[in-house]
């Protein structure tokens, strides 16, 4: 099997609410490989967002140790943390984040542009995405003409933009209907095949989670 492309081991995160200490993770230990799929799931409040933050350098650690791509991460500074989630991650919400002044595709140009990719090569790669979720004709649209499921394969291509190793997704279908969801899921799955991604995809939804290779339950701060 390939190398891992991110490992938390006894990932711990604690937070303050005046005397108290609120453990919400408890020891996490993961493992995400290349092309692998894993749905993160578990009642709310129990944690699933705070991990995917935490995994995405986005929150420090209060113990344990976040690699990614073979880096030992939990010490570095806020530069390389912002690097490591430049170059290395992607980053899926439940709402689309989309820049409003933008359209579709100047949206999945600007992360590739601060990248440092030129903006002939940024643009092909944004008309390619948008090939793919089907919404090229849609490239000069902002966000607010575009359909709740149309924003989120936007959102989705956009995360995916700079050729990530790695795709943290949080409840990326937790705003639209039940059909809209099903589609914009399984272009979201496709995709990740596609690019070879490991992808960790926090859901409530069991129908999507059983068709993910591995279920993964948070439970009392505690992965299992």
């Amino acid at each position: 099997m390939n190398n891992a492309v991110l490992s938390l081991k006894e990932l711990t995160r604690i937070f303050h609410q005046g005397p108290e200490a609120l453990h919400v993770l408890r020891g996490v230990n993961l493992t995400l490989y290349p092309g692998e799929i894993v749905a993160l799931v578990g009642p709310s409040g129990s944690g699933k967002s705070t991990l995917l933050q935490t995994a995405g350098l986005l929150e420090k650690t209060d113990g344990g140790e976040v690699t990614i791509d073979g880096k030992h991460c939990s010490s570095l500074n806020d530069t390389a943390r912002t690097q490591i989630r430049r170059d290395v991650l992607g980053f899926v919400y439940q709402f689309h984040h989309l820049l409003p002044e933008f359209n579709a595709e100047e949206n999945i140009i600007l992360p590739q542009m601060i990248a440092g990719k030129s903006y002939y090569n940024a643009k092909r790669r944004a008309r390619d995405l948008l090939t793919e979720v089907g919404l090229l004709e849609r490239a000069s649209h902002r966000p607010a003409r575009l359909s709740g499921g149309e924003q989120q394969r936007v959102a989705i291509v956009r995360a995916l933009a700079n050729r990530p190793k790695v795709l943290l997704a949080d409840e990326p279908t937790g705003n639209l209907d039940e059909h809209t969801a099903a589609g914009v899921f399984e272009k979201l799955i496709q995709l990740v095949r596609q690019e070879n991604l490991a992808a960790l995809i926090a859901t409530h939804n069991m129908n999507l989670a059983q068709r993910m290779d591995r279920i993964l339950t948070l439970h009392e701060g505690i992965l299992q």
